[in-house]
C-alpha cells in the first residue's frame, strides 16, 4: 500500500497506510502491557489417581488498577481458556494437567500468554511456581481379599458390651462369607447376594501386606495394594498397611485411607 500510494501520489492511501501501521504498533505495545506487573499464584489441587487430570489453580491478580483481557495459562501441553481480569481485581483459573504415573506431579513454572487487544500479536512470559499434586497409583480392577481377623474393642467396663451383635448394615457378598449372615429375603427380591453386617464392639481387622501379594512387578503390587485399600475402606474395615521400610498401623476413615494411598503414591522400592 505504501509503494502504490507513493507511485500514484495518493494521499488518502498514504493516510490509510500510516494509520494501519500506527494501529499495529499500538496493538504490539498493549499486548506486552497486558502482562506487565501481573501477579501469579499457583496452587496444587486435591489428590487424583494415575490417568486422571491433576487440577492446578492459578490465581491472577492485577496490581496496577487496569483491566487485563484475554490472559491464558499454559502448563506443559495443557492450556486454559483466556480469562479477563478486572482492574484491581483477581481471577482464579483452573488448568487440568494429565497424569501418567504415580508420585508427586510438580509444576515449577507456568506460561502466560495473550493476544489482546486485536489478535495481531502474541505476547508471553514465564512465571516461577512451586505447586504439586499427589498422584495415587492406578488401582487394579480386582485384587484378592486379604485374610480377616476378628478383634474386640472393650468398652469402658472392660467387657464386650451389649453392642457386640448389633446390626450395622449390608454389604455385597464376598467369597468365604458365612451363609448364616446372608440376607435370604433380599435374594428372594432379586437383589442379589447381600450379607448382613454386625458390629458394636466387634470389628474386623486386616493387614494389607506387601509380602503376601502374589509374585509380580513393583507397579503391579502397588496397584493391587491400592485396590485392597479402597476395598477395605469401602467395607468399613479397620486395616493397616505394610510396605518394605514403612508400616502404617490399624485405622479407618477417610484420613487413614488417604494416608495409605499417599504412602503407596510415594513408595520407592529401591
Amino acid at each position: 500500500m505504501l509503494i502504490g500510494s507513493l507511485n500514484y501520489q495518493n494521499n488518502l492511501g498514504l493516510l490509510f497506510t500510516f494509520l494501519m501501521g500506527s494501529v499495529a504498533l499500538i496493538a504490539m505495545h498493549h499486548s506486552w502491557f497486558d502482562l506487565l506487573g501481573l501477579q501469579v499464584v499457583v496452587r496444587g489441587g486435591v489428590p487424583v489417581f494415575s490417568g486422571q487430570d491433576a487440577d492446578f489453580s492459578v490465581r491472577l491478580v492485577d496490581a496496577r488498577s487496569r483491566p487485563r483481557g484475554g490472559v491464558a495459562i499454559r502448563i506443559g501441553p495443557s492450556a486454559s481458556p483466556p480469562a479477563d481480569i478486572p482492574a484491581a481485581g483477581e481471577v482464579a483459573v483452573r488448568v487440568p494437567v494429565p497424569t501418567r504415573q504415580r508420585g508427586l506431579q510438580t509444576v515449577h513454572q507456568v506460561q502466560l500468554e495473550t493476544r489482546y487487544p486485536l489478535g495481531l500479536f502474541r505476547a508471553w512470559c514465564y512465571a516461577r511456581a512451586e505447586a504439586r499434586v499427589t498422584v495415587y497409583p492406578q488401582p487394579a480392577r480386582r485384587a484378592l481379599d486379604p485374610p480377616l481377623a476378628a478383634a474386640y474393642r472393650p468398652n469402658t467396663q472392660g467387657d464386650r458390651g451389649v453392642g457386640a451383635d448389633d446390626f450395622v448394615g449390608f454389604r455385597d457378598y464376598r467369597a468365604g462369607d458365612s451363609l448364616r449372615h446372608l440376607d435370604w429375603k433380599a435374594l428372594a427380591r432379586e437383589r442379589g447376594l447381600v450379607v448382613k453386617q454386625f458390629g458394636g464392639d466387634r470389628a474386623e481387622e486386616v493387614w494389607l501386606d506387601w509380602e503376601r501379594l502374589p509374585p509380580a512387578g513393583i507397579e503391579e503390587r502397588v496397584s493391587l495394594l491400592c485396590r485392597q485399600v479402597l476395598d477395605a475402606a469401602e467395607n468399613g474395615l479397620s486395616y493397616g498397611l505394610r510396605l518394605p521400610g514403612t508400616t502404617i498401623g490399624m485405622g479407618h476413615g477417610e484420613l487413614h485411607k488417604h494416608h495409605c494411598l499417599a504412602a503407596l503414591a510415594t513408595f520407592d522400592h529401591g
